[in-house]
């Protein structure tokens, strides 16, 4: 947690003045039994209502001062803590955002979710209680047994004898429950995942009628967090018994002997009574820092989880400092030399011996079977992932030599998946491009064929988008998302099999209006279809990461066999002829 600590940097005066003001409660609150005993040695004893009245009076005062001190202390507690999960929670944010696609794989979008809630709330929860509790606590348990020796040593022995014996207890408990925390939050992972991927695929459960056995998987899931969750509470459940017979047998010594000590004159009536509110107070305040030891720990937990994320370092880093990039005159758009790559460095080749050099202007076809590194290989042009060896070059420039504000600036993509942000179709169309005028949204949207359904919208540009854009259809999606990599004129456009959901005709048209529309503009179209990529410039036929072929489509019908397999899998030999 030490890591943790620098995000407290802007509330040192909270987290400084705040424990003060609990320690002034807590003298307080020493206090008051010396003056309850005195009210009844003093007071009732002596049938001295005054005297009586009068201490009632301090008592109160008392009471009032420690309650504002706590007042203060607890704003102070709350100013500190949920500024500190909020700068948190924004680091991590940011953070996260700078990963590469390889480290945001290898965490898992619900594990990062639950260590941005559930792990940065337990550390405020943390914030609060070091600032209430962690002074406070111990100094009552402490300062509970000086003002027992200061009224009576002999009788003060039995807090000497008591306090370990509880600490021992709580000890003895939480030692072994401790390590249970840990576990908890990896199934609360678990949970996470299971209900991210349930609700997300609610449609594709119900198309299988899947529902009973994916609910029986939460269940399960639940269950085991419980099942673990029950086992701390049953060692928990034992801390009460165990600390309230050791307190109550404590009570009963401070009665038994301070009744002899009293009949002999030694101690008083009164002093009695506040040996008794001092060992309720000890009992107190070492439960108080049990809890605290199960809250530290859980946050210990949380932490090292959270830290585990702001210290991975990112494969894929930024160039920072760089305004403009100088590009070599003459050199193709973009060129892979010698391109090989492998996902977390396994050695299993994704994308081997790549050289391809593709000119400005030029449209190219990708294709292959499934699994064969189409997606990977134009993932590699924004960055998304780093090459392991060899070069790829925009402009003549290695593309790890642009700052990513540029390069993605030049570079477009359309993914597979196409996810639209809540907001309005017009918000969602600005994203790559703000100052993107009417005129220019409504021309993305005739270039991606979208402007017929957004026009029939009742609201048109201003039209709602829900989360994730599901309240249009797969092809409108897809349609969107297109208008939107349209709509901040990249000079390499990448459409990742984006149009997989849109039928032949709409698809032919949306091929003849980007040939139209995007003269100049080098564009690559990935693509299971060959009827999506026969008339590009060049097409890459891909097997198995390998280039396996490079060359129009009249060409390769020629001379790759296993371009010649995929069109006779979606032709016959009279249409692949044509």
């Amino acid at each position: 947690m030490r890591e943790l600590t620098k995000y407290l940097k802007s509330y040192r005066k909270q987290v400084i003045l705040g424990p003060i003001f609990k320690l002034i409660e807590a003298i307080f609150e020493l206090i008051i039994p010396i003056v309850t005993a005195k009210i009844i040695d003093e007071g009732v004893l002596k049938a001295d209502v005054p005297y009586v009245w009068k201490m009632g009076g301090i008592m109160l005062l008392l009471g009032v001062v420690g309650l504002c001190s706590t007042l203060v202390c607890q704003k102070m507690a709350a100013e500190a803590s949920q500024g500190f999960g909020t700068v948190l929670r924004g680091e991590l944010f940011r953070h996260i955002n700078t990963l590469s696609y390889a480290e945001i794989d290898r965490f898992g979008t619900p594990s990062l979710i639950t260590r941005l809630t559930n792990d940065v709330n337990q550390l405020q929860l943390a914030v609060a209680m070091l600032i209430r509790l962690v002074v406070r606590a111990p100094f009552l348990a402490i300062g509970a047994v000086i003002m027992a020796m200061t009224i009576d040593i002999p009788l003060a022995i039995i807090f000497v004898v008591a306090t370990p014996l509880i600490g021992l207890a709580l000890y003895l408990v939480m030692s072994r429950s401790i390590p249970f925390f840990k576990s908890i939050q990896k199934k609360l992972d678990a949970i996470s995942r299971l209900s991210r991927e349930s609700l997300s695929g609610v449609r594709v459960i119900r198309a299988f009628s899947r529902q009973e056995q994916e609910t029986q998987r939460f269940a399960n899931a639940a269950e085991e967090q419980a099942a673990v969750a029950v086992r701390v509470g049953k060692l928990s459940a034992l801390l009460n018994p165990v600390t309230f017979a050791i307190v109550n047998f404590s009570i009963l010594a401070i009665v038994w002997f301070g009744g002899y000590r009293v009949d002999n004159g030694v101690v008083s009536q009164g002093q009695i009574v506040a040996l008794i509110n001092y060992m309720n107070q000890t009992f107190l305040a070492l439960v108080v820092v049990a809890n605290l030891v199960v809250i530290f720990t859980k946050a210990s937990a949380s932490a090292s989880r959270v830290n585990e994320v702001l210290q991975t370092e990112t494969t894929v880093k930024d160039v920072a400092g760089i305004e403009d990039i100088n590009t070599i005159p003459g050199a193709p758009k973009v060129e892979f030399r010698n391109v090989n790559f492998s996902y977390h460095h396994s050695g299993e080749y994704a994308i081997q011996n790549c050289s391809i050099a593709i000119e400005s202007g030029e449209t190219i076809g990708i294709i292959g079977g499934t699994g064969s590194g189409k997606s990977t290989l134009v993932n590699l042009i924004p960055r998304f992932y780093d090459v392991t060896e060899g070069q790829i070059l925009l402009d003549g420039v290695d593309v790890r030599d642009y700052p990513f504000q540029i390069l993605r600036n030049r570079v477009g993509i359309v993914l597979q998946q196409s996810e639209l942000f809540t907001g309005t179709i017009r918000t969602n169309l600005q994203w790559g491009n703000a100052d993107a005028t009417d005129d220019e949204l409504w021309q993305a949207l005739k270039t991606a064929q979208a402007e017929d359904f957004v026009k029939a919208l009742p609201k048109g540009l201003s039209s709602p988008v829900s989360q994730g854009g599901k309240n249009y259809s797969g092809g409108q999606r897809q349609r969107l998302a297109i208008a939107r990599t349209l709509a901040k004129k990249p000079q390499v456009l990448i459409l990742d099999d984006s149009s997989s959901a849109l039928d032949f005709a709409t698809d032919a048209a949306l091929r003849r209006a980007l040939k139209n529309e995007t003269a100049g503009t080098t564009v690559f179209i990935v693509s299971q279809r060959v009827s999506s990529i026969r008339h590009a410039d060049r097409i890459i036929v891909l097997d198995d990461g390998v280039v396996a072929g490079i060359g129009t489509h009249e060409e390769l019908v020629q001379s790759c066999p296993v371009y010649q397999e995929i069109c006779l899998s979606q032709m016959n030999r009279e249409e692949v002829a044509k």
